[in-house]
């Protein structure tokens, strides 16, 4: 077997595996008789190691995901892949464009970590063909991508919260103990995480309006550009989406999709024209400030993990913005 692996230090975040580690995982998956003949890990993600696996015999390369070892999670962040799996029966309207789940192993057994094998999706990351196209093109992109995740916000579920648990019955229970988590995290970086325990102590005194929000709908989490794959196309085509481990229930306002559809004001604006654009409410716009805050924490903990200083330091100036209209 041929091993190609990504350069990185020793203490990096991610942590790729050895050869026989890769083997193992293939055997537990398909039988002890399986070969594999090359495994190229995968960049591009910044959490779960990602490999493409060729087996021998087998025409169609899979693709390996393994999560990080449980002490290098964030409790924020914790089991993301058993969220994903949990999550498949639930995503079921954009199956279509999905990879398959061909073996999954959570018992930590085989290498002390979670680790799923699903099938390889055709096409090109977003990142590196949306930018061939020219610009005026973009928008049939965003308006792909405003279908999806309207698809996805359609469907309803059990509770606020987690898709796994643990589940909250309101909606500002939910928001309350994603932020206190986060927080708890930053902490235990030796950061202060002071402006997130505002935020979280502003949303439980606002809970009422948090409230208005019923009805658990599914969240996408973090689908965006890099979360897609494009097919060859006259236009900017979606034909795969990738990774959806951070779904969970709440109001569609607090998906990260939402967040970045109206982050400039550019051909990503077509994202509303098949989404639809939702009345703009003192309320909502409330509430939004809210997500953005959670959205800050979770940015935070993410450049402490690849030692962005500089961006860690923005995300206080970031959040001081918001905590001012929320107080």
């Amino acid at each position: 077997m041929r091993l190609q692996v990504i350069e990185r230090s020793p203490g990096a975040f991610q942590q790729g595996l050895t050869d026989r580690q890769v083997l193992a995982i293939a055997r537990r998956a398909f039988g002890p008789d399986v070969g594999v003949r090359v495994a190229r890990e995968l960049g591009g993600g910044m959490y779960n190691s990602t490999y493409r696996l060729d087996l021998v015999g087998r025409e169609e390369p899979v693709v390996l995901r393994v999560a990080p070892e449980p002490g290098r999670q964030f409790r924020s962040e914790r089991e993301l892949m058993r969220s994903e799996y949990a999550s498949v029966p639930w995503l079921a309207p954009i199956a279509g464009l999905m990879p398959r789940v061909l073996a999954v192993d959570f018992t930590q057994t085989v290498i002390g970590r979670d680790w799923m094998i699903q099938s390889f999706l055709p096409g090109s990351p977003a990142p590196e063909l949306l930018g061939s196209y020219p610009k005026e093109s973009h928008g049939a992109f965003f308006r792909q991508l405003g279908e999806i995740t309207a698809a996805v916000h359609a469907v309803s579920g059990p509770h606020f919260g987690p898709v796994v648990g643990p589940g909250f019955s309101r909606w500002s229970e939910a928001v309350v103990a994603s932020l206190r988590l986060i927080a708890e995290d930053v902490e235990g970086c030796g950061l202060d995480a002071a402006d997130l325990r505002k935020a979280a102590d502003a949303a439980q005194a606002g809970a009422r309006v948090l409230d208005e929000i019923s009805v658990p709908r599914l969240l996408t989490g973090d689908l965006w550009t890099v979360n897609t794959m494009l097919a060859a196309a006259p236009v900017p085509t979606i034909c795969g989406v990738l990774d959806m481990d951070r779904t969970w229930w709440g109001d569609p306002e607090a998906d990260w999709t939402m967040r970045m559809a109206r982050a400039k004001q550019d051909a990503r604006l077509a994202f509303f024209d098949a989404y639809g654009r939702p009345e703009e409410t003192e309320a909502r716009a409330w509430r939004r400030r809210v997500y953005e805050v959670r959205h800050l924490g979770a940015i935070r903990l993410e450049r402490h993990r690849l030692g962005n200083e500089d961006g860690v330091e923005d995300s206080y100036r970031a959040v001081s913005e918001e905590l001012a209209e929320l107080i």
